[in-house]
């Protein structure tokens, strides 16, 4: 897993719950980096998942409650860093159905060996999409906050369901009705 995605996973910690919850599941996990990382080093998924389990167990809330709020968090990464790319979109159905065919292939362009997960389109309309997602990392609330603030950022509103495929979350279908 990316290092950007630890790094600003930390940054979450440290504003919502204050530095000391970032030093205190840092210091709980069992982590071969020891807690260190660059936005452009690889790390382990285990190492992510300690953290978010660690931070759960401290909060209370869920593993899929922390993960919707860092893609919500992790959207500005997006707008801070690809200003172009959002503005190549005028609707958010449009952006969010070409996450595969488009986005992923720019982030390998400066990742190349970024572990992404798979979309695929399984119906499109103006105003409705089913996407399809696959990751043995079941990080798919993460996926939703992202898409979430994609609607925000094109101020449109939608209702976003998920249907899980499989039971552990590797694979689910996004229902996305634009309103």
């Amino acid at each position: 897993m990316k290092g950007i995605v630890f790094t600003e996973f930390l940054d979450l910690v440290e504003i919502k719950f204050g530095l000391q919850m970032v030093d205190q599941i840092i210091e709980e996990s069992d982590l071969p980096s020891q807690g260190v990382y660059t936005s452009i080093g690889t790390y382990s998924f285990s190492e992510m998942l300690q953290l978010i389990q660690s931070l759960s167990k401290h909060t209370g809330l869920s593993v899929d409650q922390l993960l919707l709020t860092y893609g919500e968090y992790f959207f500005h990464v997006i707008e801070d860093s690809y200003p172009g790319l959002l503005a190549t979109y005028k609707d958010p159905i449009e952006m969010i159905s070409s996450i595969e065919n488009h986005i992923h292939v720019e982030v390998r362009k400066i990742y190349p060996d970024a572990e992404l997960p798979t979309f695929r389109v399984l119906e499109k309309t103006e105003n409705h999409l089913v996407l399809n997602y696959k990751s043995s990392r079941a990080m798919h609330h993460f996926g939703l906050g992202l898409m979430n603030k994609t609607f925000e950022h094109f101020k449109m509103s939608s209702e976003i369901t998920i249907d899980k495929i499989n039971n552990d979350g590797t694979e689910v279908n996004f229902i996305i009705h634009k309103s």
